[in-house]
């Protein structure tokens, strides 16, 4: 009976490791998130106008790269970039998104998601 419990809570505690890890990968950020863009942002050397986005962290070799598609729209703009993962000190607690201003166009330089160990840099 003792040898029982035990391995129930040993399995309960593996199943909520697992379901904690679901989201992120071994570099510390989400496959997937969404993001909104409340003016023109240029990301990488492509404007893209603003609205709702889903963006996916792949690999391309050794790069990391941010695919930007929009969302809700029969033509969505979409858009490659290469990013560099920065290392943050704790899990974010808020999403974050840093820009630079050239003239009316907002231009992307960081992300950072809630619940991620890094930041993208572009």
């Amino acid at each position: 009976m003792r040898l029982r419990n035990l391995v129930i809570i040993f399995c309960g505690v593996l199943l909520t490791v697992a379901m904690l890890n679901a989201g992120a990968n071994k570099f510390g950020v989400a496959d997937t998130q969404r993001v909104s863009f409340t003016a023109a942002t240029q990301v990488g050397d492509v404007v893209l106008p603003k609205g709702d986005y889903r963006v996916e962290h792949t690999m391309k070799g050794d790069e990391h790269v941010m695919i930007f598609t929009q969302q809700h729209t029969s033509k969505p703009a979409e858009t490659r970039v290469k990013c560099k993962l920065v290392p943050l000190q704790s899990k974010a607690v808020q999403s974050q998104i840093v820009y630079t201003e050239e003239g009316e166009t907002r231009k992307l330089q960081e992300m950072i998601f809630a619940g991620d160990t890094a930041k993208h840099v572009f």
